[in-house]
């Protein structure tokens, strides 16, 4: 959408945001500076960068709020389950927000008029139409201009390749336990320094986040970034186990679909209005609602 814009085939936006949780593979930031040097600075669309904190950091420090990640539990008695996930709302969609409010002129706690918004354009392709919602505030109205262009996903990679930019990396957290078989492998077969990175997050958060081990309330199992359950460095990242395919088949009978999540995880990357680890959190005006 930056690039269709400034190349005139859609209106010029006033500013792009990408909310940052310090803690995205080397290659999005690397591809983030590349879009603002090549297609935003030449266009005089500036690219702002907003952040809540770092993620990894913030999971490990027990002196801050932590606003937990969707993490795989093995519970003593062998049960399974998963942690509430308020890291999209937390990390992308609340210093957006305030980015948003500050540029509209009514930073929190400031009451924004109704008649002042801004139009926001959210990625969301033909393929994934049925994910298509409006703002859930007055002062953000969501638009979908690859839908009104009537673009696939197909679409956007050709597009992208016509640019150079076929090398696109997905955005999303590095230690997401929302990816797949393929991407931990990326991960493990492309950045050694980044895998370690996640392997040792991964085992420093086996009994939760630290905020939550030093008030007392201790986890009550296992926490792990893959599905299997297993430590991430020796979690059966390379196919599908039968133990694997077991576990997903009781909530799903569509082989073909339990196959195909298990390897590709999350589709699109972490978009703050979009993520598909589970329904979208209840919001206020400013940020979420507990």
């Amino acid at each position: 959408m930056l690039a269709l814009s400034a190349e005139g085939a859609l209106p010029r936006v006033d500013y792009a945001i990408f909310a940052d949780t310090g803690w995205e593979p080397a290659a999005v930031y690397r591809h983030l500076d590349r879009l603002e040097r090549e297609i935003a600075a030449p266009a005089g669309i500036p690219i702002l960068r907003v952040s809540s904190g770092n993620i990894r950091d913030d999971a490990l420090d027990p002196e801050h709020r932590f606003a937990s990640m969707p993490l795989y539990i093995l519970n003593q008695d062998g049960k399974q389950g998963m942690t509430r996930r308020q890291c999209t709302g937390e990390y992308k969609i609340k210093p957006i927000k305030r980015q948003v409010r500050e540029l509209l002129g009514y930073p929190y706690p400031a009451r924004i008029p109704r008649e002042v918004f801004v139009e926001q354009w959210v990625g969301i392709s033909t393929d994934e139409f049925h994910r298509a919602k409006d703002a859930d505030v007055r002062y953000m109205r969501n638009r979908h201009p690859l839908i009104d262009l009537g673009w696939s996903r197909t679409d956007c990679v050709r597009y992208l390749t016509s640019l150079g930019l076929a090398d696109t990396p997905k955005s999303s957290c590095l230690g997401c336990p929302f990816h797949g078989n393929a991407q931990w492998r990326h991960i493990r077969d492309t950045s050694p320094a980044e895998w370690q990175d996640v392997v040792a997050f991964d085992a420093a958060i086996r009994q939760g986040n630290a905020r939550a081990n030093a008030a007392g309330d201790r986890l009550l199992g296992q926490a792990f970034l893959h599905r299997s359950r297993v430590p991430l460095g020796e979690a059966p990242i390379d196919h599908v186990t039968a133990a694997e395919w077991a576990a997903r088949q009781q909530e799903l009978d569509d082989r073909t679909a339990v196959a195909d999540e298990l390897e590709t995880g999350v589709v699109d990357g972490c978009s703050p209005w979009a993520c598909r680890g589970e329904a979208e959190p209840v919001q206020d005006d400013f940020g979420l609602a507990s």
